[in-house]
């Protein structure tokens, strides 16, 4: 590979030296009024086929263009068309900006474009000049305002569905597929994840107020990153204006789940300095939301006589604070017309603080007479206060502190006239750290239990009888848990013209990338006990919270809790106060510490055989070297060991791209590329667990595979004047080597044995256990198809012009192969876990000179979330359907009023398990509301 990326170097410099009979055109783009950069303009030199598209920034560039004279048209959708004649000569730059004016889309009326609709038209514009399929959206084009997370947007695109966490969108699916299986960049830059044993990057970090555009690309060309099966999201930051800018936006709301306030403000301030050399823009975001969540969980078990029946049942109600705080800035100095430098940082913070009130009836056991009929339960009751440390970062809370950074430079060269260089440089990093985070519980064991599941969506299991006055000291706890993981990446890529059809544009590119990257996780755990007992429930300052109000139903009663003030303020390490023990069991095999550095080189070559029919060819070779380590722990508390694992692979990803032009508004799309998802850091790293109370074994694999995929889409776009698109197309993906968690929960100690010849046996003899581990599957096939319309019914009468529809469908389904239940046999009609069959979202808004609003809908139907050891445990995500309202009144040419209202439904996050009557979870939030003021200058 150094060899070839060597030659073609000397090549290009060659190209360069004696280029004696062409020149460069080089520009920008922007809007005439606001003086922002229009990304995805189409730009044509006539006569000839030269042809080319404005970057994120509004640049633009024409390599090897042969001397003479020609005309330079730009063309926008939503903007009037522009010209101007250019001189091209020999070894010279030639330079033209232009300064679009909106409107020009209704015939001879002139019909002038709100911020939604500028935001649509850029969106659009680089959608359609895109040369892989892709879909592109604005934050103006969404129409959602600061407390909205970037989740919150992404869920409108068609063929994304996102699982949330406390109400708000985190993980996002594409396709189908699960997180694991995309990628997430933020302008570029691979973005770690702060969670400790997985690839998810958590979406609901970052505030949509930081970004300016979100690319969603369904298929990769070779000069990607090729670790996304599903896609790879890239977040598009805010690029420094061509002239003054200041935008503030203050808001405040209201959550009734806990009658809490919500505040959100952000700042954007940006300018050009020195003769417009030096483009700056910083931007600041804050979030406070203080709210909380209603919740019911229950396990589903079968007994001897398949009688089904809850095993463990709890109610939870939960306080939560989220902060979130963001600052990023862009810098781009233009150092002269052929070479221009860009740094970009962006530094994300957020503190999560949460108080869980659990009352759980554990360990339900049906009891039967002598008949072998059903005479009762029995089981556990305990009730458990989650908190943190008294200071004045816990606040009596459990905190959970993340963070992610970015820190990029890149430079951007043209060498001569034919060759074009660009590099980057970047260091990403995302930690999670959850200080003194404190767990205190009481229990009585053996007590009748009564269940009631008449409706097992919403069961209920009740204790007679029982006081706080029967409710002992059982555990408290406190524990530190601390990840991060950081990614330093390089890239270097070269462009030049080639091609084999006379008379129309082909260029070549190659390019290496190299990125270093690391993972650890060091958790610890203490128990405590006091020296002076804490008797009963009854003799501890206590919070109790009635059933009233309680979103799942009134006829749950969560009862009375140790209160968090208590539990905060406690001194655990007093040592005249508190007897403190290390549990390893709680820590130990968790920990982990991974390695991986990823080295890669591509070749892509663009062909027009025409001026309609295009294509991309190339190749990406992508080597993954990695080195883990993990522990081996026996007997729930001793370390008896590290396990290490290193090995490298190499993936050969092909892929192949064509793009017709049926007419200047319509497009064909085809592609088969390929793609790779990596392990999960913790399902490969090399550790043993063993739990002898639970009779439960867990696993890493170090033998996992990268599933590999092939993907064949085909795509036809067609797009409107009036700002808007009519697409649909079908999708095909086959993955091998796809990854589950087998479950096998009659694990025997010859069976261990055999996988870890050795190694010291956990399980008994005669004795049968719970095994977990991360295995490949067979294979896996998606596919569907996905149809989507966008536009603004501009051809409608008077004020009625102002209306606008959003409406997409994605179907998915999915069949997979090579998996296996516990008992070693094969499992038949299994879906590929996170694969929903069914999404849609439609939006009606309506916008004029002063007045915007929307009305929005996302639909997603149930999936399978993950596999049990059978059909009986399998997890499902069941569907959801969310109702957004927004809207929005220019009280002056700088300064709107807004208002939102999110989650009008009540919509829950419901889990069920094997049959959607068997609820095993069911969160509630309520709506949330939101008004505020923006000001633009």
């Amino acid at each position: 590979m150094k060899t070839l990326l060597s030659f073609l170097v000397f090549s290009c410099l060659s190209i360069a030296a004696y280029a004696q009979g062409a020149g460069l055109v080089t520009g920008l783009v922007i809007d005439k009024n606001q003086q922002l950069s229009l990304p995805g303009a189409t730009l044509r030199l006539r006569p000839g086929n030269h042809y080319t598209v404005s970057n994120q920034q509004g640049r633009f560039e024409f390599l090897g263009v042969p001397a003479g004279r020609y005309t330079l048209e730009v063309t926008y959708i939503g903007y009037e068309k522009a010209a101007t004649d250019v001189d091209v000569n020999a070894g010279a730059n030639t330079v033209a900006n232009f300064g679009l004016e909106a409107g020009g889309i209704s015939g001879r009326e002139v019909q002038v474009l709100g911020d939604r609709l500028r935001g649509q038209a850029k969106a659009l514009n680089q959608q359609k000049n895109n040369p892989n399929v892709t879909n592109i959206v604005s934050a103006d084009q969404i129409g959602r305002f600061p407390d909205a997370n970037i989740g919150d947007a992404i869920k409108r695109i068609p063929g994304i569905t996102m699982q949330n966490d406390q109400g708000e969108a985190r993980n996002i699916i594409i396709r189908g597929l699960a997180p694991e299986l995309n990628a997430v960049t933020l302008n570029g830059d691979r973005i770690p994840s702060a969670e400790g044993d997985n690839r998810r990057v958590q979406m609901d970090l970052i505030p949509s107020d930081m970004v300016q555009t979100i690319e969603v690309n369904k298929t990769l060309t070779p000069d990607m990153d090729a670790d996304a099966i599903g896609g790879s999201v890239n977040l598009v930051t805010r690029a420094a204006p061509n002239g003054p800018r200041v935008s503030a936006t203050l808001s405040g709301g209201f959550n009734p789940i806990r009658n809490r306030p919500l505040y959100n403000g952000s700042l954007v301030l940006g300018n050009r300095f020195f003769g417009q050399k030096l483009g700056a823009v910083v931007s600041a975001s804050y979030n406070n939301n203080d709210y909380g969540s209603d919740d019911v969980e229950a396990v589903w078990a079968m007994d001897d006589k398949d009688r089904v029946f809850t095993e463990e049942l709890e109610i939870r109600k939960y306080y939560v604070q989220r902060v979130r705080r963001s600052l990023s800035a862009a810098l781009d100095y233009k150092l002269n017309s052929k070479n221009t430098l860009y740094a970009n940082a962006m530094y994300n913070w957020r503190d999560d603080r949460e108080n869980r009130y659990r009352v759980g009836i554990k360990d339900i056991e049906p009891e039967y007479d002598g008949n072998d009929n059903l005479s009762g339960y029995t089981g556990t009751i305990s009730r458990e206060t989650k908190g943190g440390i008294d200071n004045s970062r816990n606040k009596s809370r459990r905190l959970e502190d993340q963070r992610v950074q970015n820190y990029s430079l890149r430079g951007e060269h043209l060498i001569g006239s034919k060759v074009d260089l660009d590099w980057a440089a970047s260091y990403s990093s995302a930690s999670e750290d959850r200080p003194n985070e404190r767990y205190i519980e009481f229990e009585q064991e053996g007590v009748p239990v009564s269940l009631n599941l008449a409706n097992p969506r919403f069961p209920v299991a009740t204790v007679p009888g029982s006081s706080n006055d029967d409710l002992a000291f059982n555990s408290l706890s406190e524990n530190h848990d601390h990840t991060r993981e950081n990614e330093l990446g390089l890239k270097l890529n070269f462009r030049f013209p080639l091609s084999v059809v006379p008379g129309q544009k082909g260029r070549l590119r190659v390019g290496s990338r190299l990125r270093l990257k690391d993972k650890k996780r060091n958790n610890d755990f203490f128990a405590y006990e006091p020296v002076t007992p804490f008797g009963n429930l009854s003799a501890i300052p206590l919070y109790t919270a009635d059933g009233k109000g309680f979103q799942p139903g009134e006829q749950y009663n969560p009862g009375s809790f140790v209160s968090k003030q208590f539990l905060g303020s406690q001194a655990l390490n007093n040592s005249a106060l508190f007897e403190q023990n290390a549990d390893p069991s709680e820590y130990l095999a968790v920990n982990f510490t991974a390695k991986e550095t990823i080295t890669a080189g591509y070749i892509r070559w663009d062909q027009d055989f025409s001026s309609r029919f295009s294509m991309i060819a190339g190749v990406r070779l992508e080597n993954t070297q990695i080195d883990y380590d993990g522990n081996i722990v026996e007997e729930e508390e001793e370390l008896t060991g590290k396990r290490s694992v290193k090995s490298s692979y190499l993936n050969v990803l092909p892929g192949l791209t064509f793009k017709y032009d049926v007419n200047p508004n319509t497009i064909l799309r085809l592609a088969a590329t390929t793609a790779i998802a990596r392990p999960n850091y913790y399902d490969i790293a090399p550790f043993i667990s063993s739990v002898a109370d639970d009779e439960e074994l867990a696993a890493g694999n170090p033998h996992l595979k990268a599933a590999y995929a092939w993907n064949f889409d085909f795509m036809a776009e067609h797009y409107f004047k009036s700002v808007g698109i009519l697409s649909g197309g079908v999708f095909y993906k086959h993955i091998r080597d796809f990854i589950y968690m087998y479950n096998d929960q009659q694990y025997t100690t010859e069976k261990f044995a055999a996988e870890y010849p050795g190694e010291k046996n956990p399980v008994p003899a005669g004795e049968s256990w719970t095994y977990k581990q991360a295995r490949n599957g067979n294979q896996v096939k998606v596919y569907g198809f996905e149809v989507a319309v966008q536009r603004q019914l501009d051809f409608l009468p008077g004020a009625l012009k102002g209306l606008g529809v959003y409406l997409n469908y994605t179907y998915t389904k999915s069949s997979a192969e090579g998996v296996y239940n516990g008992d070693g046999e094969k499992r038949t009609g299994v879906t590929l876990p996170g694969t929903a069959p069914h999404m849609f979202n439609a939006s009606l808004s309506y916008e004029n000179k002063r007045f915007s609003a929307r009305l929005s809908g996302n639909y997603a139907a149930a999936y399978l979330d993950e596999l049990g050891g059978s059909a009986f445990d399998d997890r499902y995500y069941d569907r959801q359907f969310f109702l957004d309202a927004n809207a929005s009144f220019k009280l002056t040419r700088q300064l709107r009023m807004f208002g939102e209202a999110n989650n009008l439904t009540n919509q829950p996050l419901r889990y069920y398990q094997g049959v959607a009557d068997r609820t095993m979870q069911a969160e509630f939030y309520r709506p949330r509301y939101n008004f505020g003021f923006k000001f633009d200058l």
